[in-house]
């Protein structure tokens, strides 16, 4: 089982930039994907980006794609969303997802899940 534990949340104006990471522990997958999503109060939990862990091929949301930037460090075993350009709609609890099957957009297709982090965007 893969543990994820994400970081680098916090409070933010509108226009700013902040980085999460997800770092990862445990078994690991030979061939897997790693996942962003998030999830506002009172709204279903929503896709924002994928890295698939070895080809390192991404897919985006069409709300974060340009502004959001996935990638992963294999060697430190972490996963990072660099996320510029930040709207209040942007706030939301992030959570970092595993999975061992191709790039997918839907949660349910995603195995392990960490704990989240609280991204808050001012306006």
């Amino acid at each position: 089982q893969v543990q994820l534990v994400e970081s680098g949340g916090g409070l933010v104006q509108a226009g700013g930039s902040l980085r999460l990471s997800c770092t990862t522990s445990g078994q690991t997958f030979s061939s897997y994907t790693m996942g962003w999503f998030r999830q506002a109060p009172g709204k279903e939990r929503e896709f924002v980006a994928a890295v698939r862990w070895r080809a390192g091929g991404t897919l985006y949301a069409d709300s974060v794609r340009g502004r959001f930037t996935i990638s992963r460090d294999t060697a430190k075993n972490t996963m990072y969303l660099q996320m510029n350009s930040l709207k209040p709609e942007d706030t939301a609890v992030y959570y970092c997802a595993a999975n061992n099957r191709a790039l997918s957009r839907y949660p349910g297709d995603y195995d392990c899940w960490g704990p989240g982090t609280q991204v808050t965007v001012s306006s």
